[in-house]
This record gives C-alpha cells, sequence and structure tokens, in this order.
C-alpha cells in the first residue's frame, strides 16, 4: 500500500511543487516591503524552473496512471506542461515593468497565477471527468479573481462579473453533459467511458445530449462560436498583462480537456461531435475575421483574433486523426507564443499614465523604435499565417489534416476567411511604417526584457523555416498518449 501512495505520489510531484511554492509566495509577501517584492519575482521563476526540472524527469517515458487511473503522465501531458510553464514566465518577464506602474505588482498577483497554473496542469493529466471538472474551476476562480485584480478600474470589475457570471454558465453546462454521460456509462474515468461505449449498445439520445451540452463547456473555455461572447468584453476590460494570460496558456489546458474528453473519452462518438466541431470552425473562422475588421480597439481586435485562431484549431481536432491532433496541438502551441509576442509590445508601448488601447497608438512605431515595429512585423505575419513564419505552417498542417479527412470544400472556405485576416493584421503594419507617429514619448524597457521579447519573436520567425523537428515532437507526444 504504502509502496503504491509513493509510486503515484512521485507521478504528481510537479503539482506538489508548484502547490507548496504558491503558498510560499503567498505567505512571503505578507512579510516583505514593497521594494523587496523582486524576492516574490524570483520564488515566481523558481518555481516554473523547479516544475520544469520535475517534469523533465519524465519526458518522452511511457504512459502511467496514478489514484486509479485519474490522473495520467503521458507524451502530451509533459508537453504541455513545459509549454504551460515557459508561457507563464515569459507572461511574468513582460507584465513586470506594466504591473509595477499600476501598483499591481503584489504578491496575490503572482500566487494566483501560480494556483491557475496548477489548475491548468491538472486539467492536462485529467483523465478522469471529476478531475477534469476540479481543474477547470482552480484555473476558471484564478482567472475571475485576476481580471478584477485592479479594483480601482471600472471596467475591469464590468468584466470580471460577466466572465464570472458566463464562466459558471458554462462550467454547469459542462457538468450536466458529464452527469448524463456518467448516467449513461456508470463510470467517470475516460478509459472505461471508452470501453462502455464500444462494446455496450447504449442510450444514444442521453449520451448525444450529454456530449452536446460537454462540447458547449469546452467551446466557451477555448472561447468559439457561439459561446465566444465573453471573449472580448473581457480582453477590453482586463489589465493587459491579466489578458495576455487569459488569452495565451490556458488555451494549452483547454486544448488538453478537450482531445482527452473527445479523442480519448468519447472517441465512439466521433461522428456526432466532429459535426458540432465543423460548425463552430466554420462560424469561428468566419465570424473572428470579419469582426476583427470593425474594431478600433487593439484588444478586441486581438480577441476576434483569437476566435479565428481557436476555429483553425477545431479544424484540426475534427478530423480526428492522429496527425490532425498533433497538427492542433502545434497550432495551439504556435498560437500562445504569437499572443504573448503581441501583447508584450502591447505593454511596452504603455507607461505608468497611459495604456495602449487603440490601432491609433500604433501610428509611426517605425521611426519611434524600428526594433520592436521589425518584432510586431514577424508577430502580425505569423498571425496571418504568411510565411516563411510558424503561423503559416501551423494553418498549414491544420488544413492539411482536414484535407486528408475529406473536409476539402471546408478548407477552401478556410484559406479565404485566412485572407481576409490578412487585412486587420496588415493594418497594423501599415500604421507602424507609414503613418507618423501619434505619441512622442520614449519606449524604455528593461534590456532582459527587451533580450527576451526578441527571442520569442525570432524565433516565430526561425521555427517557420525548420518547423519540422518541432512538429515531429508533438507527432510524439499526440503517439505516445493515444497509441
Amino acid at each position: 500500500m504504502n509502496q503504491f501512495i509513493q509510486s503515484d505520489i512521485s507521478l504528481i510531484l510537479p503539482e506538489v511543487f508548484v502547490l507548496s511554492m504558491a503558498m510560499i509566495v503567498l505567505m512571503t509577501d505578507l512579510f516583505i516591503k514593497p521594494s523587496s517584492r523582486w524576492i516574490i519575482f524570483a520564488l515566481s521563476q523558481l518555481t516554473l524552473l523547479g516544475g520544469a526540472y520535475l517534469t523533465s524527469q519524465h519526458f518522452n517515458h511511457e504512459t502511467q496512471f496514478a489514484f486509479s487511473n485519474m490522473f495520467v503522465r503521458d507524451g502530451l501531458a509533459d508537453l504541455l506542461k513545459m509549454m504551460s510553464y515557459m508561457g507563464t514566465s515569459l507572461i511574468f518577464f513582460y507584465s513586470r515593468s506594466y504591473m509595477k506602474d499600476r501598483d499591481l505588482y503584489r504578491g496575490e498577483y503572482f500566487s494566483l497565477v501560480l494556483f491557475a497554473l496548477l489548475g491548468m496542469m491538472i486539467m492536462i493529466s485529467s483523465h478522469n471527468m471529476l478531475l477534469v471538472y476540479m481543474g477547470l474551476e482552480l484555473l476558471s476562480l484564478c482567472l475571475y479573481s485576476l481580471t478584477a485584480l485592479d479594483r480601482d478600474n471600472q471596467k475591469a470589475t464590468e468584466s470580471a462579473i460577466k466572465y464570472f457570471v458566463l464562466g459558471a454558465l458554462a462550467s454547469g453546462l459542462l457538468l450536466y453533459g458529464m452527469s448524463m454521460i456518467y448516467g449513461a456509462t456508470s463510470s467517470l474515468d475516460l478509459s472505461v467511458i471508452a470501453a462502455s461505449l464500444l462494446n455496450h449498445p447504449m442510450d444514444h439520445a442521453i449520451l448525444v445530449l450529454g456530449l452536446v451540452f460537454v462540447v458547449a463547456g469546452l467551446a466557451f473555455k477555448l472561447g468559439a462560436v457561439p459561446f465566444q461572447m465573453w471573449v472580448p468584453d473581457v480582453y477590453e476590460g482586463s489589465p493587459s498583462s491579466i489578458a495576455m494570460l487569459i488569452s495565451s496558456v490556458p488555451k494549452l489546458a483547454a486544448f488538453a480537456i478537450t482531445l482527452r474528453l473527445l479523442g480519448d473519452g468519447l472517441q465512439s462518438m466521433m461522428v456526432d461531435w466532429k459535426q458540432m466541431m465543423l460548425i463552430m470552425a466554420i462560424l469561428s473562422i468566419g465570424i473572428g475575421n470579419i469582426t476583427a475588421i470593425a474594431q478600433t480597439n487593439i484588444k478586441r481586435m486581438y480577441a476576434y483574433s483569437t476566435i479565428s485562431h481557436i476555429g483553425f484549431i477545431l479544424f484540426g481536432l475534427m478530423s480526428g486523426s492522429l496527425n490532425g491532433y498533433a497538427s492542433s496541438l502545434f497550432y495551439v502551441v504556435s498560437y500562445m507564443f504569437m499572443t504573448l509576442v503581441s501583447f508584450a509590445v502591447l505593454m511596452m508601448m504603455s507607461s505608468k499614465n497611459f495604456d495602449c488601447q487603440t490601432l491609433e497608438d500604433f501610428k509611426g512605431l517605425n521611426k519611434r523604435n524600428p526594433w520592436y515595429a521589425f518584432l510586431m512585423l514577424i508577430t502580425m505575419l505569423s498571425m496571418a499565417g504568411i510565411p516563411p513564419t510558424i503561423g503559416f505552417y501551423a494553418k498549414f498542417m491544420v488544413l492539411q489534416a482536414a484535407l486528408d479527412a475529406g473536409f476539402a470544400g471546408f478548407v477552401v472556405y478556410a484559406v479565404l476567411m485566412a485572407l481576409v485576416g490578412m487585412f486587420y493584421y496588415m493594418r497594423i503594419v501599415k500604421l507602424m511604417y507609414f503613418d507618423e507617429p501619434k505619441l512622442k514619448n520614449n519606449i524604455e524597457v528593461p534590456i532582459d526584457m527587451q533580450w527576451i521579447l526578441s527571442t520569442n519573436a525570432l524565433a516565430l520567425l526561425v521555427i517557420g523555416l525548420v518547423p519540422h523537428t518541432f512538429m515531429e515532437a508533438t507527432t510524439q507526444a499526440v503517439a505516445l498518449s493515444f497509441h
């Protein structure tokens, strides 16, 4: 028994470490002066390094289960956790000056982000619907709190309330769907559910209804149409650093539970959920790209851009093949790094008494700072899917998977919508390079952030030139998990 428990504990060491450090960060903040908050930053980065080290000890090993098959460590989980550590670390770096200027550089910010990371890690390794829900709620509660972190900002408070109400509704839908599936299969374990659906005839009506509710809950967390109504308001109302968090790393966890629930537990119902995925993908790509054109607020434009990217990710998922899953995984990781750069430039252009909010604020950025304009150019080209960036290869792979699955007509539609999307990305490029500067203030950025941001942005170009190594890593991770 002791050996059994010890074996289980060894598999969740990264989660235990992150939980312990999140509490230490929160407690440490009580005993240090505001001028010493660099200690909190250092502890948070140490947490991410420690979590990455513990996760790497298991990397590329065989699939292992813990706690009666509730928790899984496999290639998919380890890869997504490593990407989550990296994304969270970049968020801490990019948001440091921005949060200091707004007096939000506090212990609760760091601890809430770490608790949110813990929720994501639980979601990524969930192999049981109950654990999926627990991880999702931990993440959601942290994000609601972070959205309202700036208590003096009325817009942030309004966004947090809307996010909370709609999030609670989505969680209810997801839970209701899970209860229906549990009622039909008598299990919450994804492997048992998959075996039951495969080997025994079921009441198909109850299962399909349960599936509809589950997909609706997942679509809300991803931000897919028609469950995207929260995305623009939350992005616009939140502080830019919080909007950057909400739009990036949690998408990895949402992708993971979508893949595990649909691609593993409910694989036998693929015919049903592929139709729902197809409808959401078509609507997300179309509405996301067309609505983004009309936006003048940069964060609302990013929000609709996110919705369109989610549509492309769903295109890979709906193929129902390992290649499609791997392509979507590559896309969601690429999207995270593109989003981090786009928000980082936004925060760099902000100052203590000014928030970069509108497209007009990008006018003449090339004359104010040519290097940051170039980094933003790379990011916009990547988001638009223009070669040779990573964004082009990511779009190409998911559309190739959809084409192989027989969705040729819808692939043509997606390509046309991607061309529409190029307009609003290229509009930012036009403002940066061909318009006169509206703002005259200098852009002052710490040297470490300059190097990190430059590396991040240039990676979008470099990996786009040699993407096959990284695509092989995602393919291997998916193959190890869904062999």
